[in-house]
């Protein structure tokens, strides 16, 4: 048995779903987990927890929140002497033997300080440690985004990047990519082919955007509005786990933003994908420009929605779907492997990249 100190981004509940993924995957190890916010909620109901700030990402009105999101990494930042010696204090007493990080900002960091081995497992390092050929128009974003990345998120000994597309990693020692985790959940859901389109947003919402979805000549399944009710061909149901999956594994096809993890469950349910990123949030973009550039989707703006682009997709579902399928998006068995060798030795194994 090994004692693994884990360290999980707060904000955004995909780092804390896929988090809890891992630790009941090896629930022989004995794990410490140290988060903040909503990640705090889901994982405290099932290990203990120890409460750390971390700088997040906050947003308004469909849009990245520049001025909160820059207090709370400042916040962050002033506290860190005092948050690393108490993180410190944790160490000595937990006596942990690796540590791990979904893009949290304090572990990585006192593990480096303790000489104790850290693996980064998240997403976001998708953007520094692969090679993109993209537009000259993101340029700023990828060069201010790619700063905060190695800045506040880089310490680790070891990156594992999970992703859905897979880019060409750059020359770098102890770096890996894998195709998404899932949760258990995911698995218990087959996939069909129903005549509903499948709607889940977790950020605000502009407002002409259900008018929109009431343009289509399809009935849809809202997720993300905290309703249930239906008008017209729109049925808003309350979030639930089982539910948006169910319905999601049975879509024809989803409609969502630039988060990583729904898209992936969508993608391993085969389904071709609308994504509408939050402004702003280069992640987010970056995400939708892949799924359209390897044609499993279409990448539009939610500030300017195209009404005939949303409709003219149809035409373009089953060819989307086709190339979707071809595509494995199921990546546990990987991504166990190489977490299990870093356990065992501190290091992420010698083998290729799937």
């Amino acid at each position: 048995m090994a004692r693994i100190l884990y360290g999980v981004h707060g904000s955004q509940h995909g780092h804390a779903i896929r988090a809890l993924t891992l630790a009941r995957r090896f629930s022989e190890h004995e794990f410490l987990f140290v988060t903040s916010e909503e990640a705090a909620g889901i994982l405290r109901a099932h290990y203990p927890v120890e409460i750390a700030l971390n700088p997040g990402t906050r947003y308004k009105n469909y849009s990245l929140d520049l001025i909160e999101t820059v207090k709370l990494g400042a916040k962050t930042l002033i506290q860190r002497e005092s948050e690393l010696t108490r993180l410190s204090k944790v160490i000595e007493r937990f006596k942990p033997d690796v540590c791990l990080s979904d893009y949290e900002y304090f572990v990585p960091i006192a593990a480096k300080r303790a000489g104790i081995p850290c693996l980064s497992l998240d997403h976001q390092h998708v953007i520094t440690l692969c090679e993109h050929q993209l537009p000259g128009s993101v340029w700023w974003d990828l060069t201010s985004t790619s700063f905060s990345v190695n800045r506040l998120f880089s310490n680790s000994t070891a990156h594992l990047i999970i992703s859905f597309y897979q880019p060409p990693l750059k020359p770098g020692p102890q770096r890996a990519i894998s195709p998404p985790i899932h949760r258990e959940k995911v698995f218990e859901h087959e996939a069909s082919i129903g005549e509903h389109i499948l709607v889940y947003q977790s950020c605000s919402i502009c407002d002409n955007f259900v008018p929109l979805l009431k343009t289509l000549g399809r009935p849809v399944i809202v997720y993300g509005y905290g309703k249930d009710e239906t008008d017209g061909n729109l049925t808003f149901k309350s979030f639930s786990e089982d539910g948006l999956l169910r319905d999601m594994a049975s879509a024809n096809f989803v409609i969502c933003g630039g988060g990583h993890t729904l898209m992936s469950e969508a993608l391993y349910y085969g389904k071709p994908i609308i994504s509408l990123p939050v402004r702003g949030a280069f992640e987010q973009w970056l995400n939708a420009h892949y799924l359209q550039k390897l044609g499993y989707g279409l990448h539009l703006d939610m500030h300017h929605l195209d009404e005939s682009a949303v409709a003219g997709f149809e035409s373009q579902v089953e060819a989307c779907r086709e190339r979707v399928r071809a595509v494995d998006f199921r990546g546990n068995e990987f991504a166990f492997m190489q977490v299990e060798s870093f356990i065992r030795a501190g290091r992420l194994p010698d083998v290729a990249n799937p």
